[in-house]
C-alpha cells in the first residue's frame, strides 16, 4: 500500500509541473537572451587574467558575435577600466564578532572602435548585496557568498550586454556638414 500512495503522489507532482510549465509555455514566457549586437566582432581588453567577469561575459558573447584576441581584428574594442569584488564588514559585535558583511561588485568599462573613437563613454556599474555572517555556519556563509556574487556578476554581464547592443556604430557627422548639405529653400 505505501508504493502506491508514493507512486500516487509523484504522478501528482509531475501532473502539477507539467501544467506548471504549460502555464509558462503559454503566456510568452522566455528565459532572457543576449540582445541583437550591433557589430560582429568584439575584442575585450584590459581584464585581470582569471577575471570570472570578463570569463561570463566571453561565454555570453559567443553565441552572438566573434570574441577576437586583438583589437584590430575587431569591430569594437571592450576596455575593462576596473573589474573589483569588495568585502567590507557593515556590523560586528562588542566581542568584534563579524555580523553582517557588505558584497559589492564593481565593473567599468568603455566601448571604442579598433581606430579610439568612442562608442560608449566610461561607464560604471556597481551591485552590492548584504548578507549575514556566523561564525559557526562558516563555511555554509562562504557558499552563499559565492553564490551571491555570482548572481551579481550575471546582472552586470547583462547589462553590459544591453548597452553593447544600444551603442551607435555609424560615424560622427562633422557640425558643419549637416547645414552645407541641405540645400535651402529660395525667399519670395
Amino acid at each position: 500500500m505505501p508504493r502506491t500512495l508514493n507512486a500516487r503522489r509523484r504522478f501528482g507532482l509531475a501532473l502539477l509541473a507539467g501544467l506548471a510549465g504549460g502555464g509558462l509555455a503559454g503566456c510568452g514566457f522566455e528565459l532572457r537572451q543576449t540582445p541583437p549586437l550591433p557589430f560582429n566582432r568584439i575584442a575585450l581588453i584590459g581584464f585581470a587574467a582569471r577575471s570570472p567577469l570578463a570569463d561570463e561575459l566571453r561565454e555570453r558573447l559567443v553565441g552572438t558575435v566573434q570574441v577576437v584576441a586583438t583589437p584590430g581584428q575587431a569591430d569594437v574594442v571592450l576596455q575593462a577600466l576596473a573589474d573589483r569584488r569588495e568585502r567590507s564588514v557593515v556590523a560586528s559585535t562588542a566581542a568584534g564578532q563579524v555580523r553582517e558583511l557588505q558584497l559589492r561588485v564593481k565593473f567599468e568599462f568603455r566601448l571604442n572602435s579598433p581606430g579610439g573613437r568612442e562608442l560608449v563613454g566610461p561607464t560604471e556599474l556597481m551591485l552590492s548585496r548584504d548578507m549575514s555572517y556566523s561564525e559557526s555556519f562558516a563555511l555554509a556563509k562562504g557558499q552563499e557568498e559565492a553564490e551571491l556574487y555570482a548572481a551579481m556578476q550575471a546582472d552586470i554581464v547583462q547589462q553590459v550586454l544591453r548597452r553593447l547592443a544600444r551603442a551607435d556604430l555609424a560615424a560622427p557627422r562633422a557640425a558643419g556638414a549637416t547645414a552645407a548639405s541641405t540645400p535651402m529653400p529660395a525667399r519670395r
